[in-house]
């Protein structure tokens, strides 16, 4: 697996290719990530590294939290991250991280929370049919049988109902870099991602 960043989503637009098509992007701005941790096979059981994003006043962070960062003299990051990785001893600790980690063609794997939509019913979460809308009809939109009588006498586990839409994290696969702006930071990726803008994501290589 490849080393990921941290970032945050600004918005969708589009923009035009060199033979007039319309691409729908979405921007990212993205870094720069700090490396706050490497873990080694022998020391730990496995390779990988985390990073940190997010520059924050020592007061937003816990004791825990702020003592870790210290460790290795490392400003208050809100964010952290472990990305497993096959060749750790390539990263140390305290460097940064940017865009130039990405090129424009590259595909990418972008992971976050997407938008909440509240508790609902089964049409909108499952695409359930409705029932009849006439003809003496009380059932317009419940859930109809929701399992067999005596035998075996309850609800079989898995039975989709209704309940919380959303607000769960996400991966859109295979997301095709379009432009990258080192000087800003930004990540211009073909394609939606999950989440309102400000929304927090990490990008990973696909591989």
């Amino acid at each position: 697996m490849g080393i990921g960043l941290l970032g945050n989503k600004i918005g969708m637009t589009q923009i035009f290719d060199e033979l007039g098509n319309i691409i729908p992007v979405t921007i990212l701005k993205v870094g720069p990530c700090v490396v706050t941790q490497i873990k080694t096979q022998a020391k730990d059981g496995y390779d990988s590294i985390q990073i940190g994003y997010g520059n924050v006043s020592s007061k937003s962070l816990t004791q825990p939290e702020l003592g870790h960062l210290q460790k290795s003299n490392i400003q208050p990051l809100k964010y952290l991250k472990e990305f497993r990785i096959n060749d750790a001893e390539k990263f140390e600790i305290g460097q940064v991280l940017n865009v130039n980690s990405f090129s424009p063609g590259q595909l990418v794997n972008v992971r976050g929370k997407n938008i909440g939509k509240g508790f609902s019913g089964l049409q909108k979460r499952y695409n359930f049919s409705r029932g009849p809308m006439t003809h003496g009809s009380k059932n317009h939109r419940e859930p109809g049988s929701i399992g067999m009588g005596t035998t075996p006498g309850r609800v079989l586990p898995g039975k989709r109902m209704a309940g919380q839409i959303g607000n769960k994290i996400t991966t859109i696969t295979k997301l095709k870099v379009i432009q990258v702006n080192l000087e800003e930071n930004i990540l211009v990726i073909k394609g939606s991602v999950p989440g309102k803008p400000g929304n927090l994501l990490s990008i990973v290589p696909f591989e």
